[in-house]
């Protein structure tokens, strides 16, 4: 459980930062700037939220669920020392997966195949997707940086990958079903 009696505690101020193993590191760490950088897209799906309605908006608070679920996941290295912790670590999990996946065919389903690369933009909501889709390929490119170096759960990375294809496919979703996407057209200010 999660207690915030106070918000700021001092312990950073000589720039480092506790993982959630208590082990301490420089703010500008590789694991740092991954979770960091989750947090930025979990912030940047708050405002993305405020052009959703319905069914849209009930997946994106799934999806800020499961970015904090990535974030405790990814302030947790050492994965090899899960059974000894004092609570079992929170991981992410196929099925967190598997659902990005079924949510993208879904809908995907509906919509004409491309011929041209997507603009980013048209309808606000498709727009802040797109700044969403960015920040998560920076999070998985950050996440499969620090894989290279350090302990990383397989199922983060994968996660992040699915999670920009979510948001391409629901920017095209966003712009009328693909029909008002602003499609690229190459060499066309030459």
């Amino acid at each position: 459980m999660v207690v915030l009696n106070k918000i700021y505690t001092r312990t950073g101020d000589t720039g480092e930062t506790a993982l959630g193993d208590n082990s301490r590191v420089a703010k500008y760490a590789p694991r740092v700037a991954a979770y960091g950088t989750v947090d930025e897209l979990n912030a940047q799906l708050g405002v993305a939220r405020l052009h959703a309605k319905d069914e849209t908006d009930a997946a994106l608070m799934r999806i800020q669920n499961d970015l904090f679920d990535l974030g405790a996941d990814l302030c947790r290295p050492n994965m090899a020392s899960d059974a000894e912790a004092e609570y079992p670590p929170l991981r992410m999990i196929q099925s967190q997966v598997d659902r990005l996946e079924a949510e993208i065919d879904a809908m995907n389903a509906d919509l004409s195949p491309l011929r041209s690369f997507v603009l980013p933009g048209g309808s606000p909501l498709a727009a802040h997707f797109h700044v969403c889709r960015t920040v998560a390929r920076r999070a998985e490119r950050l996440t499969v940086e620090l894989a290279s170096r350090q302990d990383v759960n397989p199922a983060a990375v994968k996660y992040l990958n699915r999670l920009s294809d979510w948001f391409f496919v629901a920017a095209r979703t966003a712009n009328d079903q693909g029909r008002a996407d602003v499609l690229w057209v190459p060499g066309a200010n030459r």
